[in-house]
C-alpha cells in the first residue's frame, strides 16, 4: 500500500494556498476549487478541475467530469455516469456512481469505499480502516488493498489483480486493530489475481464465483465457507 499521499501531509500546504471562503465554482470547464471550511458541489453535466477541502465534503453530481477529487475531513461523492481521475478522502467515505468510472484509484484512511453497479476503478483502490463495496458488475482495474474492514463483491463484480489485506501494525499509526476481516466473493464474481492475507481473514466464496490465481494466507477456522445464496446471511 502507497503511504497515503493524500493531506495527512500535504493538506496544510494547500489548505495555505487556499484562498478560505473561495468562488464557488462556475460552471466553466476545468476550473479548479479549493476550500478550507466548506463543501465543494459539482453539478450535473459540468465538468472541473482539482477538488481540494480540508474540512468539507466533495459532491459531483451526474454525467459530471472532474480531474482530482481531495479531501481531509469530509466525504466525496460522485453520481452515475461521470468521469474522475481520482478521488482521495482521510476522514470520510468514498462512494461512485453507476457507470462512473475513476483512472487513477481510489483511497480512503478512515471511510468507506462503495461502487455502485457497473461502476469502475482503473487503478487501486486503497484503504487502511474502511469497507470496500463493489456492487454488480462493478470492476476493480488494479486490486484492493486494506488493513482494517471488509470486502464484498456484489453479482458478477470483477477483480483484475490482487486483494491484499495487511497487518494491523504495517502502517503503525495510521492502522488500529479490529475484528476479523471479512472477504466476500458473491454470485458470479471473478478475482484475475491472488488473495493475499498478511492476517487471519474470514473468507466466504458463494459456489459460482472464481480465483483465477491462488489464495495465500491464514483463514479463519482454517478454511473457505461456501455459501449459495446473493449473500452469506441469505
Amino acid at each position: 500500500m502507497r503511504h497515503i499521499p493524500l493531506a495527512v501531509m500535504s493538506g496544510i500546504v494547500f489548505a495555505t494556498a487556499a484562498v478560505a471562503g473561495g468562488p464557488e465554482y462556475d460552471g466553466s470547464d476545468r476550473v479548479d476549487v479549493s476550500h478550507i471550511n466548506r463543501s465543494i458541489h459539482i453539478g450535473d453535466g459540468e465538468s472541473a478541475g482539482d477538488l481540494d477541502s480540508v474540512n468539507g465534503s466533495i459532491t459531483i453530481g451526474d454525467n459530471a467530469s472532474v480531474a482530482s477529487a481531495e479531501t481531509v475531513n469530509g466525504s466525496v461523492h460522485i453520481g452515475a455516469n461521470g468521469q474522475a481521475e481520482s478521488l482521495e478522502t482521510v476522514n470520510g467515505s468514498i462512494t461512485v456512481g453507476s457507470n462512473t468510472i475513476v483512472q487513477e484509484g481510489i483511497e480512503t484512511v478512515n471511510g468507506a469505499i462503495t461502487l455502485a453497479a457497473d461502476a469502475s476503478s482503473l487503478d487501486k483502490i486503497e484503504t487502511v480502516n474502511g469497507r470496500v463495496e463493489l456492487g454488480a458488475r462493478a470492476h476493480a482495474g488494479a486490486g484492493i488493498e486494506l488493513v482494517n474492514g471488509n470486502v464484498e463483491l456484489k453479482n458478477a463484480a470483477r477483480v483484475t489483480g490482487d486483494i491484499i489485506v495487511r497487518k494491523p501494525n504495517s502502517l503503525g499509526w495510521l492502522s488500529k486493530q479490529s475484528k476479523t476481516p471479512r472477504v466476500i466473493l458473491g454470485p458470479n464474481t471473478v478475482v484475475n489475481g491472488n488473495l493475499v492475507f498478511e492476517r487471519e481473514v474470514e473468507l466466504y466464496m458463494h459456489t459460482s464465483a472464481k480465483i483465477n490465481g491462488k489464495q495465500d494466507g491464514p483463514l479463519a477456522g482454517g478454511k473457505v465457507i461456501s455459501f449459495s445464496g446473493e449473500s452469506p446471511n441469505a
